[in-house]
């Protein structure tokens, strides 16, 4: 008869390690679920560890809840704007972020920054968190701007007006990622687009056939 098998050796994970995914699983929470269903009970049930383990890292529920945003929107940005672009120009890169940004899998981001703006009025961890990431958002795109305006293809008056003005209109488009959007009439779906082209100087439908060949290009297939 041979000796039972000894159990497998646990490993323990760095303090790095596990802290991100802390974050990592309190991330997806806020995005399926919601801001408000983070909590420390929830995370450890969800990484089977002790709630000790989850407040050993985040000593403070919101500073959890406001890191989970923090890197959900995070990511979302290098994905749609990534800091090290690929090769290519401004134009490119600008009509990616919008092919991409207007996909039905970022309505999931859109319900999340409303349910983070609304929250940061209560809590000011998080209001701090969505502050610092709204910079972040303009500063990407105002750099992308720029760039096209060094290449000679883009004629802002400024910049970085022209940054928050796109930012706003896809923040008013996003408001509604909660509602049936099968019958807007294409002049909405597009404005985000369209106001980038009136204000970059581009010639209406420049920018908009760029964003329709890399959604195409995006899409899955069979």
């Amino acid at each position: 008869m041979s000796p039972p098998s000894a159990p497998p050796k646990r490993v323990r994970k760095s303090p790095e390690a596990r802290r991100a995914e802390i974050v990592g699983r309190a991330a997806t929470i806020a995005l399926t679920e919601g801001l408000e269903c983070i909590t420390m009970r929830r995370v450890a049930e969800d990484l089977a560890v002790r709630p000790g383990l989850i407040s050993h890292y985040f000593p403070v529920a919101e500073e959890l809840v406001a890191e989970a945003f923090g890197t959900a929107a995070s990511d979302e940005l290098e994905e749609l704007i990534p800091a090290e672009r690929p090769i290519g120009s401004a134009l490119d890169s600008l009509a990616r972020f919008f092919a991409l940004s207007a996909g039905a899998r970022y309505d999931d981001m859109s319900r999340l920054w409303l349910n983070a703006r609304h929250l940061s009025r209560f809590r000011p961890v998080l209001a701090e968190r969505v502050a610092a990431q709204e910079a972040a958002w303009r500063d990407r795109i105002t750099e992308v701007l720029r760039e096209g305006t060094a290449e000679g293809v883009f004629r802002p008056e400024d910049p970085a007006v022209a940054a928050i003005l796109i930012l706003v209109v896809l923040d008013g488009l996003g408001v509604h990622a909660n509602t049936d959007r099968s019958n807007r009439p294409a002049a909405v779906t597009n404005m985000a687009v369209t106001t980038a082209e009136r204000e970059l100087g581009l010639a209406s439908g420049t920018l908009l056939a760029l964003v329709e060949g890399a959604a195409a290009s995006a899409a899955p297939t069979d």
